[in-house]
């Protein structure tokens, strides 16, 4: 029995001899196996080094050889230059520039051929544009035909950039940019301060015209309809209940403005925007009018301005007899010669709306902007006139003559001159 036992622990001690054998064993094959996988790793990235260092040398051969021919096919064969544009018709402007007449011209352009190329070459430095290796610049004569074509008829600016070959983002940034040279190089010309002299030219055309003396210009206010702003939308909201803009212009007796002053929330009355303007400033430092002044019926009556009875009466600012009871017949009669000679403004406006579009439609254009454009439609309109240029559209001047808002009193002033004044053309109309 011991005996039995002894073999089997000899034969476990064997067993687990041989076991122990086996691990070492196992455990050389393994790191012989991981040393002979180091130096095939280390060979394998000599190797790729060697060939990524070689692609790259060849690589950089092969762009040394490319970019000496083009250099060398460069330097012995140059190209002209291509345009690149997205292709659009232009048929419309390039047939109606050079076959259209002075009538079609001053239908469409409100002006005759002549004028419009006049219009250029006063705008041309300011419009010149030149042209780039990627597209070729479009004409000052096009750039403001896109511009009149625009505050003549109101037509959308995608309409107007499909007649004229354009893009739709070119033609808005032609209209800012035409109306902003328009207002730059030519306001400063055509609407400025009338000097003495032609104060007094103006004062006689007036008297010529509508035999009412002394008068140096007729005032007014007029709404532009705009679209709703986003901000404050309840101050432009205006009486006949639209979003508006006003303008505020003062004219001759050849129906030019001035003066003017746009861009006041159409909420406000006619006196408060005149208040707010530098008309009412130089009127009140007495630099509005020369020192001039005239004798009717004992009284020395200085150069005024007309103004409907929205006004304020002033020493300058001439307006009618507030109508009712205890009204004379020598006073309506006043208040019918007055009317008479301050239509002048409202046929002015009614001019400016029927030439520009823009202006008697809704206008679309952001808040930020139509004060521009209203400012540059009114210093058009004195081109028109300057050059006499036919106004056609009769209609628009008789409507726009019942835009007046006589019935709101504006502020009087509590003194006596002003009353004195009118008095004496009162009596000086009666005894004629």
């Amino acid at each position: 029995m011991e005996r039995e036992q002894q073999r089997r622990l000899l034969l476990l001690a064997l067993a687990l001899l041989l076991y122990i054998v086996f691990l070492c064993q196992w455990q050389r094959i393994l790191r012989f196996q991981n040393e002979s996988l180091r130096v095939e790793n280390n060979i394998l990235m000599r190797w790729r080094r060697r060939m990524r260092a070689s692609r790259q040398t060849r690589a950089r051969r092969r762009l040394i050889l490319l970019n000496r021919e083009v250099l060398i096919f460069c330097r012995y064969r140059r190209t002209a230059r291509r345009i690149w544009i997205l292709p659009r018709a232009q048929d419309w402007w390039q047939h109606i520039s050079t076959t259209w007449d002075d009538g079609e011209w001053q239908k469409h352009f409100r002006m005759k051929r002549d004028s419009f190329s006049l219009l250029c070459e006063t705008l041309r430095p300011w419009l010149t544009r030149k042209n780039t290796k990627y597209r070729a610049a479009v004409p000052v004569e096009a750039r403001v035909a896109i511009c009149l074509w625009r505050i003549v008829t109101n037509l959308e600016y995608r309409s107007i950039a499909q007649l004229f070959g354009v893009g739709l983002s070119t033609c808005c940034q032609i209209t800012q940019e035409v109306i902003t040279a328009i207002n730059v190089v030519m306001r400063p010309k055509y609407i400025k301060h009338p000097s003495s002299a032609e104060f007094r030219e103006i004062v006689q055309g007036f008297r010529d015209r509508w035999r009412f003396p002394q008068v140096g210009g007729c005032i007014d206010g007029t709404h532009i309809k705009i679209r709703a702003p986003s901000n404050n939308s309840a101050d432009y909201y205006n009486r006949k209940g639209d979003y508006s803009i006003i303008l505020q212009g003062v004219v001759d007796h050849r129906l030019r403005f001035w003066d003017i002053n746009v861009g006041r929330p159409g909420k406000l009355h006619d006196a408060r925007v005149y208040a707010l303007s530098s008309l009412c400033e130089r009127g009140n430092a007495g630099t509005l009018f020369p020192n001039r002044t005239e004798r009717f019926e004992g009284v020395d009556v200085p150069v005024l301005l007309l103004g409907d009875s929205a006004y304020p009466l002033s020493t300058w600012l001439m307006k009618p007899y507030q109508e009712g009871p205890g009204v004379t017949p020598d006073q309506l009669n006043f208040n019918s010669k007055l009317s008479s000679c301050r239509m002048a403004v409202e046929r002015a406006y009614g001019r400016l709306k029927g030439r520009f579009r823009c202006l008697l439609k809704l206008n679309e254009t952001h808040i930020t902007f139509i004060s521009q454009i209203v400012s540059a439609c009114c210093v058009l309109h004195n081109f028109c006139e300057v050059h006499n240029e036919e106004y056609m559209d009769r209609e628009v001047e008789e409507a726009e003559g019942g835009d007046e808002e006589g019935q709101q009193q504006g502020p009087q002033q509590h003194h006596h001159q002003q009353h004195i004044i009118r008095d004496a053309l009162c009596r000086y109309f009666t005894a004629l």
